[in-house]
This record gives C-alpha cells, sequence and structure tokens, in this order.
C-alpha cells in the first residue's frame, strides 16, 4: 500500500468518525481539509491570476493598462486602517458595477429569455396528436405565477396546481442532491473497502 492510499484512508475514516459522535479525529480531519483547501486556492489564485493575468502582462509586456486593476486591488487593502478605509469604496463600487453588467445580460439571457422560449412550444405534435410535454410545461408556467394566490375561486385552483408542481420541482431537485451525495458516499466506501482495507477485489 502506497503512502497516498494509507493517508486517504485514514483520514476518510477520521471524517466518517462523526456518524458516531464529535471527536478529535474529526476535528483533526476536517481542520486539515479546510487548511489544504485554503493552501490550495491560494497558490492557484496566486499563480493563475495575479501571475498569469497581471504581473507578467504588466512587467513583463508592458502592458500598462493593467496599472489601473492593479491600483484598484492595492485600494483594497485600504478596509484594514479606519483613515484609509474610504479608499476601498472605490474598488468595490468599481467590482459591483462592472459585475453587475456582466452578469445581468448573461442571467437575462440564460435565466429569462431561454426559458421563456422554451416555454413557446407546439401543442400539436407531428402526428396531429396532442403533444402532452408542451402541455405540461405550459400548465406548469402559468400556474408558477399563481400559486402565491389565495387558494379560493377558479385562480385558486390554478394556484394550487402551481403549488404542486413547485412541490414535485423541490422533491426533485432533493432527490438528485441526496443520490448525488449517495453516488460519493459509495465511492468512498469502495476505496476504503478495495483500495485501503483490500476485503473486496
Amino acid at each position: 500500500m502506497d503512502i497516498g492510499t494509507l493517508i486517504a484512508g485514514v483520514l476518510t475514516l477520521a471524517i466518517l468518525s462523526f456518524l458516531y459522535r464529535d471527536n478529535p479525529f474529526y476535528k483533526f480531519a476536517e481542520s486539515l481539509l479546510i487548511g489544504v483547501s485554503i493552501g490550495y486556492i491560494l497558490v492557484i489564485t496566486f499563480n493563475n491570476t495575479l501571475m498569469a493575468l497581471l504581473f507578467e502582462p504588466l512587467f513583463k509586456e508592458s502592458d500598462l493598462w493593467l496599472i489601473i486593476p492593479l491600483l484598484l486591488g492595492l485600494l483594497m487593502w485600504g478596509r484594514f486602517h479606519k483613515k484609509t478605509a474610504f479608499l476601498s469604496r472605490i474598488s468595490i463600487a468599481v467590482m459591483i458595477g462592472s459585475g453587475a453588467g456582466v452578469a445581468i445580460p448573461a442571467m437575462l439571457k440564460e435565466r429569462t429569455l431561454k426559458q421563456m422560449s422554451n416555454t413557446v412550444v407546439s401543442l400539436v405534435n407531428a402526428s396531429g396528436m396532442p403533444d402532452f410535454t408542451g402541455i405540461i410545461v405550459i400548465l406548469g408556467v402559468i400556474s408558477y405565477f399563481y400559486f402565491s394566490r389565495e387558494q379560493k375561486g377558479a385562480l385558486g385552483k390554478i394556484a394550487k396546481v402551481g403549488t404542486y408542481f413547485l412541490m414535485i420541482f423541490f422533491g426533485t431537485t432533493f432527490g438528485y442532491t441526496v443520490m448525488s451525495r449517495m453516488s460519493t458516499f459509495i465511492g468512498r466506501m469502495e476505496f476504503l473497502l478495495s483500495d485501503f482495507l483490500k476485503l473486496i477485489h
């Protein structure tokens, strides 16, 4: 057994020990995971962002436009002192404004326009029969916008249908989440029983 498999197996058992109760082995594995993750993210961010996108183009290729993001980044450090904290507001304003300018059109296209275009479907298929998929989509979209109304009268029945659609959505989302976690757990158990403990082949 190589050292990597040994370490992975011991740490997996330490994490799984939380199923019994909170203990020092679990706390150690949890702290190690957080520390390694932060260190990994810092290294990746420094190499792939600061070095590749800022320092190397600025100092090696003389791309002087990068002085602007460099100054904005330096202004963020002003938050660590009361007298210079106001300077960081400039960087925050630029970051929020540019982020919103990029995110709003993208989200408008992906979450609004694409969703609207997907609801414009034919209710009759090529053979002339009703297309039940299209009917369900139209029914779900219409009833969704009334689900918060008081469930009385004709609109109340539509609101109740919208509630049912939401319940189905939340149920399938929860089921998908549980299954993804179960697949991760099965993978870990397979690793423990085969690679680490050699109980199965």
